[in-house]
């Protein structure tokens, strides 16, 4: 994925243990025999999910999907940072106080 949208500086991650992905916040699944596209499906997998992490290690930005389907266009994830940075937009959902 690096090699295709052209992220030399952008770290990737895949190949989570069930219990990192759990971790993460990813849902797990158990597999239903072959896919549409005649894939055998492992006994249980992770869905997908996307984050963005500062330098710091802190989280940005986060989606979790219960299924493998409509995941945001790459581009249109691109252009949110690109406004986030200049417009230096702050992450949502930090707020750990009493509600």
């Amino acid at each position: 994925m690096a090699d295709k949208v052209n992220a030399k500086n952008l770290k990737f991650g895949y190949g989570l243990t069930l219990k990192s992905a759990r971790q993460w916040g990813l849902y797990i699944s158990a597999g239903r025999g072959k896919t549409s596209i005649g894939i055998e499906e492992p006994a249980l997998f992770s869905e997908p999910g996307v984050f963005i992490v500062r330098p710091d290690g802190t989280p940005y930005y986060g989606a979790v999907q219960t299924m493998p389907f409509a995941r945001p266009p790459f581009q249109d994830l691109l252009g949110a940072i690109d406004f986030a940075i200049a417009k230096n937009y702050p992450a949502r959902g930090e707020y750990t106080g009493e509600v």
